[in-house]
This record gives C-alpha cells, structure tokens and sequence, in this order.
C-alpha cells in the first residue's frame, strides 16, 4: 500500500487524510500540537466553554460528504439552521436582526434601513447569480490547470466578467444602496476573507448569498465538533495520527518528493500534503527550493484579537453572531491593512455559543468570544495595544448596548496574532493566507499540487482556493483529484 503524509491537522489536513484514506493510500499526519483541529479547537475555564477558532457554519454539505466517504464508519456529527443570520447594532441605537431568507432579509431591511425593496432584492439576487457563475471555476477547481480553462465555466464567467465587479472594490459595488448603514453592512463580508471592502473586487459581493440564502448553521456542540468528528472518523478509518510531532524538513531526489524529517526521526513517502501555511512551508521545510515569490510575498490576510469572557447575566438581546459597528469603517481598515495597528473605535464581533448549547456556560451566564479585526504580526507591541483596545471594546460595547459589562467578566482568554501564529503556524497570524485585496489575487494564489517538487501537494487557507472552513474544505476536494489523476 503507498504510504501519504499529511503535514498539520487543521481543517484541510483532517479532510485530506480521509480523502487520501478513501484513495487506498496508508495516510500519517504529523501534527506538531498535542491535539487535532488547527484553528478549530477549545478551551474550558472557570466552568465555560469556548471555542477558539472560526465562529460560522456554512456550506454544512462539504463536512457531510467527508462523513459520506466511509458510509459504514458512522461518526455522530449533527446541526441545524439558523434563521437569523447576525444581529447588527449601531451607536445611535440602531439594530437589525438579519433573517437567512431572502425574502425575510427585503422586508426587515427596508423596514429598518429605509432601503426599497426592489433595490436590496436586485443586490441579493445578484449576488446569487454572481456565486453560481463563478464557484465552479473560482472555488471547485484548480486555477493552475490548462484543462479548467477549457470548459463552459470558463467561458460563462468571461462573457459575464462586466457583470462580475473585478474592476471595482466591494465598496464601490455597495454604492447601490442609498443607506450608508446598509453599505456597511455588505462591506462586512470583506472579512470572511480577511480583506478590505475598500480593496477587495467586487465579486465578493457573492459572499451574502452563502449566508442569506444557502444558510447559516450551528454544529450541535459547538464549532469544535466539525474538526472533533472528522478525527474520529479518520481514526476509526484507520489513519495514524502523530501529535507533539514537529516536520523540520521536506525531503525529496530527482525532483521528487520522498517524504519528511521530523524531531523524532524520518518517515518515507509516496505523496506528501502540507497543511502548513505556504510561506513557512518553504522557508523552513524546503528551504533549498525556491519559492514562488510573487505568491510568497502577497499582502497577509488581517488578523484577530479575541477575548474570551465569562459574562455573568445573560443579555436578550443578542444572539449566536453579533456585530456592534464601528462609526467609520475605512478608518477602521485603513488603521489595520496600511498603518499596520487597531483603530480607536472598532467593529466588534460577539459569538455566543451558549445561546445554541447552554452547557458552554454556568446557569444564567454566557461565554462571549469577543474579537475585533487586527493587522498581522509585524512586531508590534501587542501588549500595549492588546490592553487598549480592551477599553476601546468595552466602551463600544457600553455604547451600543447600553451596559458596562466591566464587573461582569468572571474569566479572561487573550488571543493575539502573536498567538495565532505561535499555535497555528499561519504567517504573521493571518487568518486567510494572502489577502484578496486585488482583482488578481485569487490567481496568485498557491496551486494544490508544486510545480518544483513532484507529488508534493497543498492543502489549507494559505492556498488555492482560500481561507475559512469551507474554501479548506474544497482544497482538500481539488487536491484529491489532482491526486487521483496521477494514479
């Protein structure tokens, strides 16, 4: 049987090695931490729960088709939809409860924003037609292969390429509605690839459509259980998991690779995948190769600095996803992607697990993952800046909700983008890899497969197709394919 190493058990590491095992390849992952997951892992204190990394579900089917692989190794993953996709507040008091269904989305919207419905109608169904033009050939296929190019996909998306906003920035694509709080509020979804509204094409306009119409969900248990349930599968299917293990090197000859070097030895291989961020894949395990240096030197996705509190009363009026805005927002991204800090007045983000799973918090509480985007690591002194931004948290929060929750923090966790790359190995922190702060962005982008080493793949944020659970999710699809191919 060949043999297949799998570099990193994120997200895209863990689908990988089951598509690797459905493949008929024995599969190692060496995982440099003591636990599985990445960025989709937990930590328990003080009697609450919470879960570290990414705080939204969508495209649930991609995680169930990974369950579908092995339909006699059942592994109990469950979750439900949400109806309401974020509940949105503003200083001036302001709130909007976003329903998932179109539909529900235009009424509420024009009720609280003013905005006609024909209007944010035409945007949503733009954004779906959007989506549906481009996923096949930007999301669900490999751009570093001649044959995509060969296909209806391709075409459609040339012909509709007008249509498709490459030539303007989201926000300029946002300019369609005539509330400035609604443009805010689309500009937001510039973040789920950690890029700036003010920068990032047009065509990411598609990105509502993944929330307002395909759906928002919670895994039952929280998000922990999506990363948690596919170890076990791979368990059960019989891939062998090396944790506390570090790959110090990728070895190959003639051009081809032959498999790793770890702190603990040497293990052969037919196939290698990293999961590894790519910048540190070839600045500390191939060092000999060199890289792509377009690709490598691409602007970092933002950061994060979350906090982790213990609330000790439950507040109503918030839901799973909240947002509290700030009140100027390029400001806001100005100060994180060209002055490299955190801005004075930012936007929050509140996930509260125990609103779906009241175990993640003692009775009467809640668990609060309160983060706020931040520029990578560039050796600031993110003490200083952790601290301040602190206070500047808790007034936005006092003043979009009314109350100072200072006293009612029980429990504190800090994580900085220090952290992020200390226990993920994400360059500079950054959430998503490169930014997708340019219309060519996606075309620089790593490949699946190495053009310089063969049979050594890639898998994860930091490559083709991009950053957040489902686009990991669809590398580790592209690269098996790419895989199977050579078979």
């Amino acid at each position: 049987m060949k043999q297949a190493i799998v570099i990193g058990a994120g997200i895209g590491g863990l689908a990988m090695s089951l598509r690797l095992r459905k493949l008929g390849y024995a599969v190692c992952v060496i995982e440099k931490n003591e636990y599985p997951g990445g960025k989709l892992h937990a930590i328990e204190q003080d009697g609450f729960r919470f879960d570290l990394g990414p705080s939204l579900f969508t495209l649930p089917h991609l995680v169930e088709e990974l369950h579908q692989l092995f339909p006699d190794q059942s592994v109990d993953f469950r979750f439900h939809a949400k109806s309401t996709a974020c509940h949105y507040f503003w200083e001036d008091g302001t709130v909007f409860k976003a329903p998932t269904l179109p539909a529900d989305f235009v009424e509420e919207a024009h009720e609280v924003f003013g905005e006609s419905k024909k209007r944010i109608d035409l945007y949503l169904q733009k954004s779906k037609a959007k989506y549906n033009l481009t996923k096949r050939l930007f999301l669900e296929r490999s751009l570093h292969q001649w044959s995509t190019y060969f296909s209806l996909d391709t075409v459609k998306a040339i012909i509709n390429a007008p249509f498709l906003g490459l030539t303007n920035t989201l926000d300029k694509e946002n300019q369609h509605f005539e509330n400035p709080k609604l443009r805010q509020l689309f500009n937001r979804y510039a973040t789920y690839n950690g890029s700036s509204p003010y920068q990032t094409p047009g065509i990411m306009s598609m990105i509502p459509h993944l929330e307002l119409e395909l759906g928002t969900y919670y895994p039952e248990n929280g998000m922990h259980r999506i990363s948690q349930s596919l170890y076990e599968l791979a368990i059960k299917v019989g891939v062998e998991f090396r944790f506390r293990e570090s790959v110090n090197r990728i070895n190959h000859s003639l051009e081809r690779v032959t498999g790793v070097s770890t702190n603990k030895g040497q293990h052969k291989a037919d196939v290698v995948v990293s999961n590894m961020d790519i910048v540190p894949t070839y600045e500390k395990l191939m060092p000999d190769i060199k890289g792509p240096q377009k690709t490598l030197q691409q602007e970092r996705s933002s950061s994060a600095l979350i906090f982790y509190w213990g609330i000790a009363r439950k507040f109503d009026q918030l839901d799973l996803h909240n947002i509290l805005f700030s009140k100027d927002y390029q400001a806001e991204f100005d100060h994180i992607f060209n002055q490299k800090t955190l801005f004075e007045d930012p936007t929050v983000y509140i996930n509260i697990t125990s609103k779906e799973t009241p175990s993640d918090a003692p009775q009467g509480q809640e668990n609060w993952f309160v983060m706020i985007n931040a520029p990578g690591d560039y050796g600031q002194d993110w003490e200083e800046m952790t601290a301040r931004s602190r206070k500047n948290i808790l007034q936005k929060i006092k003043a979009c909700l009314k109350v100072d929750i200072s006293d009612l923090i029980q429990t504190e966790h800090v994580l900085t983008p220090q952290g992020i790359e200390r226990d993920t190995s994400s360059y500079r922190g950054a959430l998503y890899g490169a930014a997708s702060n340019d219309k060519f962005a996606a075309f620089l982008r790593h490949p699946n497969d190495n053009k310089r080493i063969e049979n050594l793949y890639h898998v994860g944020g930091s490559v083709h197709p991009g950053g957040g659970i489902p686009l990991c999710l669809l590398s580790a699809r592209i690269t098996a394919d790419l895989i199977s191919r050579k078979r």
